[in-house]
């Protein structure tokens, strides 16, 4: 009879990433998304075996995205209205992660991502490799969705009925879901 309490460990080669709820590439990559949480430490006074920590802002580090390049310009266009003043568009990006049974485990949905950046490779005749494109997402929040253990059905279709989350008065996500 199997462990029911065994953890379903996933691996980092099985991952989908949806833009705007669509998955609009295979990505080879994905990669710094992180994070952190700013901090004071305080000295109690006559207290010497302890300190004191507060919790400030978070800070989300960049992600970045690299696929094999195609005649696609999704990319491109989203970068490029980042370069015109006023058209800015921000999306919402998630990244499913796959145990190794096909099942989805995690969905990781960034908030508010806008492109930063966007890299193609050094060409060079004398190299076969494939060419890889960059692109570089800052984003404003993160939340993260699990499966339930026993539950089997996963988010359904992937993040896209997970990220439907709307700011309020003053731009600002919802603590909570």
């Amino acid at each position: 009879m199997a462990d029911l309490n065994v953890l379903n460990y996933v691996t980092t080669n099985r991952f989908y990433v949806e833009i705007a709820s669509d998955i609009k590439a295979a990505f080879s990559e994905c990669s710094g998304l992180d994070v952190q949480i700013e901090k004071d430490v305080y000295q109690e006074g006559g207290v010497n075996n302890q300190q004191r920590i507060f919790l400030k802002q978070a800070r989300f580090g960049d992600l970045t995205l690299k696929r094999g390049i195609t005649e696609d310009p999704e990319f491109w266009n989203w970068i490029h209205q980042s370069l015109i003043a006023g058209k800015t568009r921000r999306r919402d990006v998630n990244i499913l992660v796959f145990n190794q049974a096909g099942e989805t485990m995690q969905v990781w949905s960034l908030l508010g991502a806008v492109p930063i950046g966007w890299k193609t490779p050094s060409l060079n005749a004398d190299s076969n490799t494939v060419a890889l494109e960059e692109l570089v997402l800052a984003y404003e929040g993160l939340r993260v969705k699990h499966k339930q253990p026993g539950n089997t059905a996963l988010l359904q279709s992937g993040g896209a009925k997970h990220n439907a989350l709307k700011r309020d008065l003053q731009g600002y996500y919802p603590d909570s879901e």
